[in-house]
């Protein structure tokens, strides 16, 4: 019974209390100018490393912030990617799931300058199971937690 309960307060927080709903101006005002474009290597050798870059730029006048949480600034602490085999079958997820105490802390919002950006690399074969040949294509999936909306889609083929 305890755990229904942890999981319904969990679900409740998600919907009723979002995380970091949008992105944000250094001055707590909401604001969605925040653009994310993930890259990844076209083609990469089963069991090598699968780096995807993942860069936040701020084409606005203004410094804005957003929610490291659910994206690869916080490494693979949840499951904020959808990535998924060109068959249809979706690779599995082996990374942490991190439980969240709301309303998140100032610690959690890394700042943009207007006008810059900020990016980091991440290895997908520490998170997902993507050493098998094929083609994969990636979808960030956590933009209501960050507040990043506007995420391209990423696609790269993994040979023997």
């Amino acid at each position: 019974m305890r755990n229904l309960l942890t999981i319904l307060a969990a679900w409740l927080s998600v919907f009723f209390f979002p995380a970091c709903k949008n992105s944000q101006p250094a001055n707590g005002s909401t604001n969605e100018a925040l653009v994310a474009v993930m890259t990844i290597p076209a083609t990469v050798k089963a069991g090598q490393p699968v780096m995807l870059h993942f860069a936040v730029r701020n084409p606005s006048a203004k410094e804005l912030s957003f929610c490291k949480w659910h994206t690869p600034f916080e490494g693979f602490m949840d499951a904020f990617l959808h990535v998924q085999e060109s068959k249809g079958a979706e690779a599995q997820y082996r990374g942490i799931m991190a439980k969240r105490i709301m309303p998140p802390p100032a610690d959690a919002y890394i700042r943009v300058p207007a006008g810059d950006s900020v990016s980091v690399d991440i290895d997908l074969l520490k998170g997902y199971a993507v050493d098998v040949p094929g083609t994969y294509t990636v979808r960030y999936q956590a933009g209501g937690v960050s507040g990043l909306e506007k995420v391209n889609e990423a696609a790269f083929t993994v040979v023997e």
